[in-house]
């Protein structure tokens, strides 16, 4: 995902998450755009490019929403 993910370890060279996924909130690339003031088009240029991570689940993409407020931190620090 983003980074570093928290609570990773390795276990018999298993990697193992010690937080659920049920925990991590997904957002649709409609969702992310309005969230972001963006067109869904710049969304995908986004996730394509592994600017931002996501999910791809069949023919959709979900975005983790701590993905979508890290990437747009990281911008807004770059900007200032």
């Amino acid at each position: 995902m983003v980074g570093k993910p928290r609570g990773l370890t390795r276990e018999s060279g298993v990697r193992v998450m010690s937080s659920s996924l049920s925990e991590v909130k997904f957002l649709t690339v409609a969702e992310v755009a309005k969230l972001m003031r963006v067109s869904k088009m710049t969304v995908y240029r986004l996730v394509h490019s592994g600017d931002l991570p996501a999910v791809q689940i069949g023919r959709s993409f979900r975005v983790p929403e701590q993905a979508v407020h890290e990437y747009l931190r990281a911008a807004f620090i770059e900007a200032g």
